[in-house]
């Protein structure tokens, strides 16, 4: 059957989505409803922070029901959880006959209606699509922007953020996922290219097949297509070369330490509570950002590459008239408003002498350059990080690297792994013993509770004392991708009680 194509014109089109509450599906309902659609949607009842994210787009989230589905409905998109043997409303609607698309063949059929971009890596996505949507709404590009977490600096309700942000249609810039390809229905003018290394071991068994796959995105740019990519990443320094021999039309633009031309990035100091760095571009202007990491340096970088050939495109200007001192400041009055994303790098909040910080870093790499930016924001308070493993195939195949990614911390606390449906768990031979057994051969203060919350009260009572090693006090941090931020939350709420208490 011929696959259903999204109509140019939204308006009062009823779209309705499977498992709407996850991150992807709610900014997707966001984009279609700013565009006119009419949208409903059904998930399990537990409660998400995306269910505010819908709540502003006036969508209460049914439950799972064939009853769901009704001829009014012209196409149902659904997340890649959920299919027709497994779901009861995707059922129905093929049944019926009603047009089913993948969120990916949603989000790709959108981008080929728009001047669009891609933001594509292991790591760093969410984030630098955020920062991209944050410089180019100063910029006054009339864009839309699809990140894959809520975005502090996006939308008219700063201290929520939402998951996208609407200032036209022009241009359309969104997160594109590698895993299973799903990034192949996009259809990108420009790509920022973040990382490439080993990942989704059950879906690619090898390095070599996920570099590939992003080798194979980065040829779907049209003539003279540009790759804006990071020259500190060796992956991704390897899928240009690999690119540039099989497509020399594809302008490459570098970032990074040992990038050359307008994006070399040179550090400065962190200090105040601010990260500073310059980029030879805008010769000797002074960037910040209020956030720790110069990982979170590079995702900037990126993003100001890519607002800078957008605005180079909107206004047919030169380069030289586009690297300017006025376009510099606002530049960096953007950055200074960026507060990260949910789960990226997230102010919990801070009781006491205590940093609570959340982050979904859940492998290695983003582990180790994430604890080292705290280590370099908060040189002295004591870091405590509390890490869920996600995927058994993960843990085995990067058992050693996940040991080693925690030196930067001073105690680590550890859990039992968060699997995954699409796994045989037994088959790896790992569990969250087995990475806890491995992490002590390489750091001193490890600690393992298989359930997330077996950790509380004893962390409530190590929490309390004042440790006078430590001077500037306590960043206390949950990381991965499963539900040990349950954890962070409940010790911050009981340490804001205390303190509120104590005063």
């Amino acid at each position: 059957m011929q696959e259903y194509k999204l109509p140019s014109n939204l308006n009062g089109v009823h779209i309705h989505f499977v498992g709407i509450k996850g991150t992807g599906m709610a900014a997707l309902t966001e984009i279609l409803c700013a565009r006119g659609a009419v949208i409903t949607g059904s998930d399990v009842a537990d409660v998400f922070y995306t269910d505010k994210v819908l709540q502003r787009c006036g969508i209460k989230p049914l439950l799972f029901s064939m009853s769901n589905i009704t001829d009014s409905i012209s196409c149902v998109v659904y997340s890649s959880a959920y299919s027709s043997s497994t779901n009861c409303e995707l059922a129905e609607a093929k049944r019926l006959g009603i047009p089913c698309l993948l969120y990916s063949q949603a989000l790709g059929q959108l981008s080929a209606n728009a001047y669009s971009c891609g933001v594509a890596g292991v790591h760093g996505k969410t984030t630098t699509t955020g920062l991209v949507g944050t410089i180019i709404h100063a910029l006054n590009l009339p864009a839309q922007v699809l990140a894959g977490s809520v975005i502090s600096s996006f939308g008219k309700h700063f201290d929520e953020g939402s998951c996208t942000m609407t200032d036209g249609s022009d241009y359309f810039v969104a997160e594109t996922c590698e895993y299973q390809r799903h990034f192949m229905d996009f259809h990108p003018k420009k790509i920022i290219l973040t990382s490439v290394e080993s990942d989704h071991q059950d879906y690619y068994p090898t390095y070599e097949d996920i570099r590939d796959a992003f080798v194979d995105y980065v040829c779907l740019l049209p003539q003279n297509g540009e790759l804006i990519y990071c020259a500190d990443d060796s992956g991704a320094v390897e899928v240009a070369q690999i690119v540039c021999k099989k497509r020399d039309d594809i302008k490459l633009t570098a970032y990074g330490v040992a990038a050359t031309g307008d994006y070399r990035i040179t550090f400065g100091s962190v200090c105040d509570g601010r990260q500073c760095f310059y980029l030879d571009g805008f010769k000797s202007h002074k960037f910040a950002l209020k956030m720790p990491g110069k990982h979170l340096v590079l995702n900037a970088s990126a993003a100001i590459a890519l607002a800078v050939s957008l605005l180079q495109h909107e206004t047919k200007q030169s380069e030289d008239a586009i690297f300017t001192q006025r376009i510099a400041e606002k530049i960096s009055s953007a950055l200074l408003t960026f507060r990260g994303g949910k789960r990226r790098t997230e102010l919990v909040g801070q009781a006491g002498n205590i940093v609570f910080l959340d982050d979904y870093g859940h492998h290695p790499t983003a582990i180790k350059t994430t604890l080292e930016g705290y280590r370099a924001f908060y040189p002295n308070r004591k870091i405590i990080v509390d890490f869920m493993s996600h995927t058994y195939t993960r843990t085995a195949a990067l058992l050693d690297e996940f040991a080693l990614s925690f030196s930067a911390a001073d105690e680590v606390i550890l859990h039992k792994i968060y699997g995954s449906a699409r796994e045989n768990a037994s088959a790896t031979g790992v569990s969250g013993e087995t990475l806890f057994q491995k992490t002590k051969e390489c750091h001193s203060n490890v600690r393992y509770f298989p359930e997330v919350m077996d950790a509380y009260e004893e962390l409530c009572s190590e929490l309390s004392e004042n440790d006078e090693s430590f001077s500037g006090g306590i960043v206390f941090v949950t990381m991965g991708a499963g539900d040990n931020w349950k954890l962070g939350r409940a010790l911050f709420e009981h340490f804001s009680k205390k303190h509120n208490l104590s005063r």
